[in-house]
C-alpha cells in the first residue's frame, strides 16, 4: 500500500487520502493511516489544506526516496524489499505489454524494453547508476509544479545492474549470440 501511495503521489502530484483511496481502490481510512506512517519517517509530507478543513493533502518530499539498509544483518530485509521491487516492476512491464492493440501509435517504436550484457567493474556499474538517475532528473523534477503537455505522460523506468554468476560469465563470445 505504501508503494501503491508513493507511485500515486509520483506520477499525479498531491492528493488527500480519499483521492488516493478512489485511485488505488482501498478505503480513505487505510490511506490515511498509511501516509501518516509515511510522513512519519519523511516520504511524504503535508501540501497544505484540501477543499475543506477535514481534507488534507499529501505530496511526496523534496528529497530522493531510497532506502540504505548497513550491515549483513540487514540482508534478509534488503533481499525482500529488492524482490518486492523487482516484483512490482516487472508485472508493470508485463502488464503493458499484454495491452491489447499495444501502445497508441505515436508512441510505437518510441518506448521499449532495452536488455544487455555489459562488462562492468562494481565501481563502473554505481557510476552507471548514478549517471542514469542523473540522466532522468530532468524528467523527474519536471512534473513537479508544471503542467503537463497533452503529448507527455507518465513513463516507467526501471534499471537494474546485476553481475552474472561466474559461470554464464565465463561463456565464449560466440555462445551468448547462439
Amino acid at each position: 500500500m505504501r508503494l501503491d501511495l508513493l507511485g500515486h503521489l509520483g506520477a499525479d502530484g498531491p492528493s488527500t487520502a480519499a483521492q488516493c483511496g478512489r485511485a488505488l481502490g482501498a478505503s480513505q481510512a487505510s490511506c490515511s493511516f498509511h501516509l501518516r506512517q509515511l510522513a512519519k519517517y519523511g516520504f511524504v509530507e503535508e501540501a497544505g489544506g484540501g477543499t475543506d478543513r477535514r481534507e488534507r493533502l499529501w505530496r511526496l518530499s523534496g528529497r530522493r526516496l531510497s532506502v540504505r539498509l548497513g550491515a549483513k544483518d540487514d540482508a534478509p530485509v534488503r533481499q525482500h524489499l529488492e524482490r518486492l521491487v523487482i516484483e512490482r516492476e516487472m508485472q508493470a512491464i508485463l502488464d503493458y505489454s499484454e495491452r491489447p492493440g499495444g501502445a497508441s501509435p505515436e508512441w510505437q517504436h518510441k518506448a521499449g524494453i532495452v536488455s544487455l550484457v555489459a562488462v562492468l567493474s562494481p565501481d563502473e556499474a554505481a557510476e552507471l547508476k548514478e549517471r542514469w538517475l542523473e540522466l532522468l532528473a530532468p524528467y523527474v523534477d519536471a512534473r513537479r509544479g508544471r503542467t503537463r503537455r497533452p503529448e507527455q505522460r507518465h513513463v516507467r523506468c526501471f534499471m537494474a545492474t546485476t553481475p552474472l554468476t561466474e559461470a554464464v560469465a565465463a561463456l565464449p563470445e560466440d555462445a551468448e549470440h547462439g
